[in-house]
């Protein structure tokens, strides 16, 4: 017998009348999440799942990217349930998955109140896990009025041809609430956009060089801006919603 619940995009999903126990994550983000909450449960991860870092040292298996799942793999591994995220997955795979008998369970997060809600839902409604305390510990951190604005940032993603964070995202949301105003020379979630357009003054004060998905360094970015301040932060921080929103704010609040 199976249970059944609806993911973030309506669809059902077909789950066991108990606790999960063999989940395949293809998002490095929740991946991180599955492993804080019931690391025993993890039965396979990306290529991109770095966190927790001794997931090769547990020998946790690796499925591929996630624009490029190895389908049959998973398959073969028989899990309970397969985590996937509308950004970072493609919906044709989930297909493919599905078409096989996998329940996927998508998830789709734009805001950290999204996230949070996002991550209750999957962990503890879908998977039937105790509630975590990271997950508590994050509802704290995040409860209280966001921070009026002090800071207008460029956030960059990707260079050659350079591309920056918009709205709306889940990483323009979060920077909002510690005061960084996200801003952009052109509409949409992730815009292509010239540098001379996004190293203006007139559009921000100052900029956040993320070290994913691009991977910028003090010698790969800052060059390329000579009229903004430039800032080398962690992407995950930045991106990744989960035990990483509990360390947000002591490396990016404004001191």
């Amino acid at each position: 017998m199976t249970r059944q619940l609806t993911d973030d995009l309506g669809q059902p999903v077909d789950l066991p009348t108990g606790p999960v126990r063999r989940v395949v994550s293809l998002v490095p983000s929740l991946t991180e999440a599955v492993a804080a909450t019931a690391p025993e449960t993890l039965i396979a991860a990306t290529d991109w799942c770095t966190h927790p870092a001794d997931l090769d040292a547990a020998d946790v298996p690796r499925v591929r990217g996630t624009k490029n799942p190895d389908v049959a793999a998973i398959v073969a591994l028989a899990p309970d349930l397969v985590i996937a995220n509308k950004e970072e997955n493609r919906e044709l795979d989930v297909q493919r998955m599905r078409a096989h008998g996998i329940p996927v369970w998508v998830t789709d997060i734009e805001t950290v109140p999204q996230a949070l809600e996002s991550m209750r839902r999957l962990l503890v409604d879908a998977c039937a896990w105790a509630a975590p305390g990271w997950l508590a510990e994050a509802d704290r951190a995040w409860a209280g009025e966001p921070a009026p604005p002090h800071t207008r940032v460029v956030v960059p993603i990707w260079r050659d041809p350079w591309m920056v964070v918009g709205h709306p995202t889940f990483t323009a949301d979060l920077l909002a609430r510690l005061g960084y105003a996200v801003c952009s020379p052109k509409p949409g979630r992730y815009p292509h956009a010239d540098l001379t357009a996004l190293d203006d003054p007139a559009l921000a004060d100052l900029v956040l060089l993320p070290d994913e998905p691009y991977a910028f360094t003090a010698k790969d970015g800052p060059e390329a801006f000579t009229h903004l301040p430039t800032r080398l932060v962690s992407g995950r921080l930045l991106t990744w919603y989960g035990p990483a929103m509990l360390q947000v704010r002591a490396r990016l609040e404004q001191h």
